[in-house]
């Protein structure tokens, strides 16, 4: 993000962004005086404050009694939405769980694929990504992380080159796990799981899980936790399973996955709505568990409380201020929050 540069020489300043609450100088958000598209610019046209996360993939327009938030695209189509103010309102009638880093740890495997991708591109087989490139290759679309590297690494090259080549290594990889002598360990349950959705299952409340991965690659994932887990068929089991649908190929006319995945607000709103069928005035009692930036930006924006979850990036990207609790583990959720 370019910074259009900070007009409160107050470090220490306290923020108030409406539907929001106040933000302060250690969230690691970013003050500025003009959104990036530059529509929007503080003190003019009722605006207060603008803030950005720390990942500056979204900005909050805050004005006297309401705020926007504009979701910036790699790919070109960004977006704004209103921010609605949310609350916890007990008993919890649902549960809104990611996929990668939340139920399963597979962000390794997957910065991998996109790590070979880029190698790909570049006919350099032994490239490797930087370590300040991790944030900007996990929890957002693939066609963003791709988008990401072309951009850093290879600016000839194309997202639709890149996507080939994804496919290709993300194919050959998930067969060679199927046969038993792909990359160990590449999808582990996060410890905990289990016991945590037989929980909510004995409370009878109801589970979606939404990721913005594509169905191919997120399928596989769940499916081999569950087998793990001795837990039978997650269609069964999970009330909702959401993902940012199929890939685009020939005679196939794709979905809004690749351009309004997460922090888009689409696929947990997609997940409380139409998959588990609450209305948007009883959002408050449902919450959303992510451990990444973009997902706890998707949860807010899609009006639902957002429960930040350890070893993501969320205090990285400066979006935990933006979360209604933060846990370690599941077993502090259920005791903090569903009790």
């Amino acid at each position: 993000m370019t910074s259009c540069g900070s007009i409160y020489p107050d470090v220490s300043t306290l923020v108030n962004i409406p539907a929001i609450g106040k933000i302060s100088h250690k969230s690691g958000m970013k003050l500025l005086q003009v959104c990036s598209d530059t529509i929007f610019k503080v003190g003019k046209d009722g605006v207060v404050s603008v803030v950005a996360t720390g990942d500056g993939k979204v900005e909050f327009i805050a004005f006297e009694d309401h705020t926007l938030a504009y979701v910036k695209s790699a790919m070109g189509y960004p977006a704004y939405y209103p921010v609605h103010p949310v609350k916890m309102e007990k008993p919890i009638r649902a549960v809104l769980m990611d996929l990668d880093g939340t139920s399963v740890k597979s962000e390794h495997f997957w910065i991998w694929i996109i790590q070979k991708t880029t190698a790909s591109l570049l006919d350099n087989p032994k490239f490797e990504l930087e370590e300040s490139d991790l944030s900007f290759v996990s929890g957002h679309s693939v066609s963003e992380h791709l988008q990401y590297c072309i951009n850093k690494y290879c600016s000839d090259k194309t997202v639709e080159q890149a996507r080939r080549f994804y496919f290709e290594h993300t194919r050959f990889e998930m067969s060679e796990i199927t046969k038993g002598r792909g990359r160990k360990n590449a999808f582990m349950p996060v410890s905990g799981l289990k016991e945590f959705l037989l929980e909510l299952k004995s409370l009878n409340i109801k589970i979606a899980l939404v990721t913005s991965g594509l169905y191919e690659k997120a399928w596989p994932e769940i499916l081999s936790a569950f087998k793990t887990l001795g837990m039978g068929d997650p269609n069964e089991f999970y009330d909702a399973i959401i993902t940012a649908g199929f890939h685009l190929g020939d005679g196939w006319a794709g979905t809004l996955g690749e351009l309004q995945a997460k922090p888009h607000p689409w696929l947990y709103a997609e997940a409380g709505r139409v998959g588990l069928g609450i209305d948007f005035t009883n959002r408050n009692s449902v919450i959303g568990i992510e451990d990444s930036g973009a997902g706890v930006c998707a949860i807010r924006l899609a009006g639902f409380s957002a429960v930040g979850f350890a070893d993501g990036n969320i205090v990285e990207s400066g979006t935990r201020e933006l979360c209604s609790d933060y846990c370690n583990t599941f077993e502090d959720v259920i005791m903090r929050i569903i009790r």
